[in-house]
């Protein structure tokens, strides 16, 4: 069986917020998994692609079924996939998974669509597989080129001028039960790049202060110095909390961080406060979620998750739509070149086999035409060698051209096999795409 490229995973389009956190990967234990399923049945390359919007496999598979079974068997033991959540999975093959690539490291394929994120994601995804030796020269190939892609997408459409993000949607939900946000007053809890984007658009939007909460009292320090905010110790939260209008969650807690039961305690602190009627906006953006769903049922407080931003009123959607269209066709461009030229680097074993079994073919009927007509000066020699060299590149280049020129894949392995056993090259041994000899 041919290696084929392959991509395995789930995304917000095939399954909501709390199936895509159970199977959601850690960055501690992304390197784990790599390892794991770098050794796989199956599997010769693997990349793990894990945000907040997906977690997918991307694989050189030497054998797709086997492969496919070896990521539902880590997921299985890892974080006990049930064969009903399967459906929840999607498995693309060869130009598939290569246009799925490219849509994702263009962000066509984010929840929302152009958001500048998903550009880092890829390139971190990337760096993590290297480090541990799990990704080789054909997937090495396939993100080289998928980054060349994506920037072309951003220097040659509007996908980047018309973006938003995350914590845009975020802010915009807020913003919709406030009417004004001017005068919020907004926690952050975590200090990593998504609490910042969330403080500068709330900020942008007429917000006036900001408190920041971390475990790490020194990144607090740091992200309130640049947003103009207040770091604050994390014993001294539930006083902050009551306090605040507009709560941004997105740390990197392995479970909830913010209870239904602490909720009503700060509900109830909000009152002796005086803040009796004062709605409070908590906004999740966090993978897996900070804040327990049943927080929801809470009076006078309304939380948001992931799923809820992908509702989020878009005000430039038209301007986006037409962006995305004019994207996709490059990616489609991009996706039939790229896959042609390494097609056409399937071949490259066969026709350096021809090539060797014509030059034995020449060397052999030189043998024997010396001993029937020789023996031949020096000079001669060297001008038959060089008639017969001349020969052998004529014919190889002349089929490795039209092999390349063929347009179908099925057509090139066709004439390959062709080409196989008509000069009988066992030798040359299965094609591998992206490869050289």
């Amino acid at each position: 069986m041919e290696p084929t490229l392959m991509v395995v995973g789930l995304n917000y389009r095939t399954a909501p917020v709390a199936v895509r956190e159970r199977f959601w990967i850690s960055e501690s234990r992304r390197c784990e998994t790599l390892v794991q399923l770098s050794r796989a049945e199956g599997i010769e390359e693997v990349i793990v692609m894990a945000t907040c919007n997906r977690t997918e496999f991307w694989l050189w598979a030497s054998d797709v079924t086997l492969a496919a079974n070896s990521v539902m068997r880590l997921l299985g033991a890892e974080y006990e996939l049930k064969l009903c959540e399967w459906k929840h999975f999607y498995r693309l093959l060869d130009e598939a998974s290569l246009l799925h690539i490219f849509r994702v490291a263009s962000s066509l394929d984010s929840m929302v669509v152009g958001e500048p994120q998903v550009v880092s994601q890829v390139k971190e995804a990337w760096k993590q597989s290297q480090k541990v030796g799990a990704t080789g020269r054909f997937l090495d190939a396939i993100l080289q080129k998928a980054l060349t892609v994506s920037d072309r997408v951003r220097s040659e459409t509007a996908i980047g001028s018309a973006a938003v993000s995350i914590p845009y949607a975020a802010v915009e939900l807020a913003r919709q039960i406030f009417g004004t946000l001017e005068n919020k007053k907004v926690l952050l809890l975590g200090a990593g790049q998504l609490s910042e984007l969330s403080a500068r658009e709330l900020l942008k939007q007429g917000a006036t202060s900001v408190g920041v909460i971390n475990r790490t009292l020194e990144h607090s320090a740091e992200l309130a110095a640049k947003l103009g905010g207040v770091a604050i110790p994390l014993e001294e939260r539930w006083k902050h909390m009551a306090e605040a209008d507009i709560i941004i969650s997105s740390t990197s807690s392995p479970h909830t961080i913010l209870s239904r039961e602490e909720v009503e305690l700060m509900i109830r602190e909000r009152e002796v406060r005086g803040r009796r009627n004062q709605p409070l906006v908590i906004a999740d953006i966090a993978m897996p979620r900070d804040v327990d769903p049943a927080v929801r049922s809470v009076k006078g407080v309304f939380l948001y998750d992931l799923d809820d931003l992908e509702n989020v009123p878009d005000r430039n959607a038209d301007e986006r739509e037409i962006a995305a269209a004019d994207a996709h066709k490059i990616l489609l461009d991009e996706a039939r070149g790229f896959r042609r030229k390494l097609t056409a680097e399937s071949g490259v074993p066969t026709i350096v086999a021809l090539r060797l079994r014509l030059d034995e073919f020449c060397q052999q009927e030189l043998d024997s035409f010396r001993q029937e007509k020789g023996p031949f000066s020096k000079d001669q020699d060297e001008i038959l060698r060089a008639i017969m060299s001349r020969m052998t590149k004529r014919i190889a280049g002349s089929l490795a051209h039209e092999l390349k020129e063929l347009p179908e894949k099925v057509q090139q392995e066709q004439m390959t096999a062709a080409l196989q056993r008509l000069f009988h090259l066992q030798s040359a041994g299965p094609a591998i795409l992206g490869t050289r000899p």
